[in-house]
């Protein structure tokens, strides 16, 4: 089947749609992103386990076994377990945080829910997450947002949001760089 969806150009885009497919069908949808939450939460915590999925030098039976130990420790379900080992076996690891993220971008989808990234300075409060959920909510038509929130501490203030192809820059950075090239013309 043909599809314009540029995801599904992408190696991890088919990986996890075919991961989304098999999950629906089984009724898992919400255990297998829960599994991969916690897995991308292991890999943001562990350099090893990065370098363990990025190194090309580890065979793909030493990879599986590796992947197999760590979904093993993290309780991760079998459907997971299944689909980490596959991974591993083609040779595929390199892309697992793509897949996670593409997973994700489709089980948000199939609940009808928008997912925005947002880079932020500094971790953002309570009650600052729920004001820019609403913000964005009412930008996009009322659909829910699903919001995954990341730190750099280079911005040195405030945000980039991309929800979609759309992406709305107000970092601090930008706007101090801007200025410097808007000096840099006047001169």
């Amino acid at each position: 089947m043909a599809t314009h969806d540029p995801m599904m150009a992408t190696v991890a885009g088919r990986y996890a749609a075919a991961l989304f497919d098999l999950a629906n069908e089984q009724r898992q949808l919400r255990e297998i992103e829960r599994d991969m939450l916690s897995l991308q939460a292991m890999l943001d915590e562990s350099e090893d386990l990065r370098r363990l999925v990025r190194s090309p030098v580890l065979s793909a039976e030493d990879q599986g076994r590796a992947m197999a130990a760590v979904a093993a420790k993290a309780s991760l379900g079998p459907l997971t377990v299944n689909f980490l080992k596959l991974v591993a076996r083609n040779r595929r690891l390199f892309v697992v945080q793509d897949m996670i993220k593409n997973f994700r971008l489709l089980a948000a989808r199939h609940r009808g829910e928008v997912s925005a990234d947002v880079i932020s300075a500094h971790p953002l409060t309570d009650a600052q997450m729920t004001a820019l959920k609403d913000e964005l909510r009412a930008s996009i038509g009322g659909k829910d947002v699903q919001v995954n929130s990341h730190v750099d501490p280079n911005l040195l203030g405030g945000l980039i949001v991309k929800v979609g192809s759309r992406m709305i820059d107000s970092s601090l950075r930008t706007r101090l760089n801007n200025l410097k090239t808007a000096m840099k013309g006047t001169g």
